[in-house]
């Protein structure tokens, strides 16, 4: 009986600790980026869709963005095509631009959508071709149809965000003549966050955050400034598919999000963990 009357206790400190923070968050805009390898694990999946919920709840007004490119590989290599990337984009051609709006707006948009649903809020799934969301030009024609984002239509996102609703939006975008542009979910996050002026960005990922040697997990860096994660990419501490994700940070500091958090998203409960305890985890850049 005291061994449960303890652990009681000590829900009730974890309460008392999160309430300065559900304060400080109350009515502010946060930004989550959610996609890659942290998207395999159905559990983890869970974890992550029930801290947004209660994000939501509690009076935050959270704005999810997903990629999905390990499900993109998995149909593209199912149908016979090769996955081809350069500088840690996608190479995309029309065939490829086909099966990426597929599956991130088909079937992973509407399941992260139903889930949400299911768990009391109310979630509203949406792509960047939606009342043009998000615009976008061609970035470099030897990538094909990727974008490069050129507007995004904040007032929309505004209205459903302080509203009741949960937008959830693939990172597909669209020029004015509709044709479907992939856009780096990092980026697009990014940019929306920019645009809504969101308090946080928040991307979620499969590793702990900014590290200084990739492969120490001990070398975990707690805070950096945008200077500081830009002489890693420069010195190539940063490499490969997360320099699109360093960039993207920067660019959201840059850009006026008082600060950017990059996490683990594969470890429970981790949205929360960031948000409401006063250790927090992960990497936080700040400008």
């Amino acid at each position: 009986m005291k061994e449960a009357y303890k652990s009681t206790i000590e829900r009730a400190k974890i309460i008392c600790e999160a309430l300065p923070y559900i304060r400080k968050y109350s009515g502010k805009t946060l930004v989550i980026k959610y996609g890659g390898n942290a998207m395999n694990d159905e559990a983890v999946t869970t974890t992550i869709l029930q801290d947004i919920a209660a994000l939501k709840i509690v009076g935050v007004n959270p704005i999810l963005v997903h990629g999905g490119g390990p499900e993109i590989n998995k149909m593209l290599t199912k149908l016979g095509i090769e996955p081809k990337f350069a500088d840690g984009m996608r190479v995309t051609d029309k065939a490829t631009m086909e099966i990426a709006q597929m599956i991130l707006c088909g079937k992973i948009n509407k399941n992260i959508v139903g889930e949400l649903n299911l768990m009391g809020v109310k979630a509203i799934g949406l792509c960047g071709k939606d009342s043009q969301l998000i615009k976008a030009e061609t970035l470099d024609d030897k990538l094909g149809y990727v974008g490069k984002i050129t507007e995004i239509n904040a007032k929309l996102l505004e209205i459903l965000a302080e509203d009741e609703f949960i937008p959830v939006i693939a990172s597909i975008a669209t020029d004015d003549k509709g044709d479907s542009y992939n856009v780096n979910a990092d980026v697009a996050a990014a940019a929306i966050g920019a645009a809504v002026h969101a308090e946080k960005l928040m991307f979620l990922t499969d590793i702990d955050g900014i590290m200084l040697n990739k492969d120490n997990a001990q070398s975990l860096i707690k805070h950096i400034d945008a200077a500081g994660l830009q002489s890693m990419i420069d010195d190539g501490s940063i490499s490969g598919g997360m320099v699109p994700k360093a960039k993207s940070c920067i660019d959201a500091i840059e850009r006026g999000i008082n600060s950017v958090m990059v996490i683990n998203g594969t470890l429970p409960h981790s949205i929360l963990l960031e948000l409401f305890t006063d250790s927090g985890v992960g990497t936080m850049i700040e400008k």
